[in-house]
């Protein structure tokens, strides 16, 4: 089920958009194949209807501290919407959580956190299970090296490209 109503010109947008970022009117017409002017009104017209949720700097964490990247994987103990509903604001207070999406399966919260140290991401644990979220397991992964990071092909994902 299509639920954009989005053409190719669209798409070409948000793609060249998703890849480089904030671009001038003349290089995302160029990157686009279309004149600036009507290239500039779909932006904005994108931007307005919500497809487009903002504009990110990818900054080079390393080059700047060392940090401590950990993903954890979070089971609550009960599965009442009360008890979603408190870890989620709990969480989205907490700035080290960078991520956090809710799961079908085994695990119910995946999150991915950073922090000045591993006593600093221990602590930060330990304020959780204290704030009684209703956590009845949690695992962790200490991230060694990221292999991969993109965002996602979205002409792949509307032609239903597969693998």
């Amino acid at each position: 089920m299509k639920k954009t109503g989005l053409d190719a010109t669209d798409i070409r947008i948000l793609s060249a958009v998703q890849s480089a970022g904030r671009l001038s009117k003349t290089r995302l017409a160029e990157m686009v194949n279309l004149s600036p002017t009507p290239c500039w009104a779909r932006l904005n017209r994108l931007t307005e209807a919500g497809f487009i949720k903002g504009y990110h700097a990818e900054i080079a964490l390393d080059r700047i501290a060392d940090v401590t990247r950990v993903v954890v994987t979070v089971s609550l103990t009960h599965h009442r919407k009360a008890d979603f509903q408190r870890f989620e604001s709990h969480v989205a207070r907490l700035d080290e959580i960078t991520d956090c999406v809710a799961t079908g399966g085994g695990m119910d919260y995946v999150l991915t956190v950073f922090t000045p140290s591993l006593a600093a991401f221990q602590r930060l644990m330990e304020g959780m299970l204290a704030a009684e979220l209703g956590i009845d397991r949690y695992m962790t992964y200490i991230v060694t090296r990221e292999v991969k990071r993109a965002q996602p092909n979205i002409a792949g994902l509307l032609a239903g490209k597969r693998p």
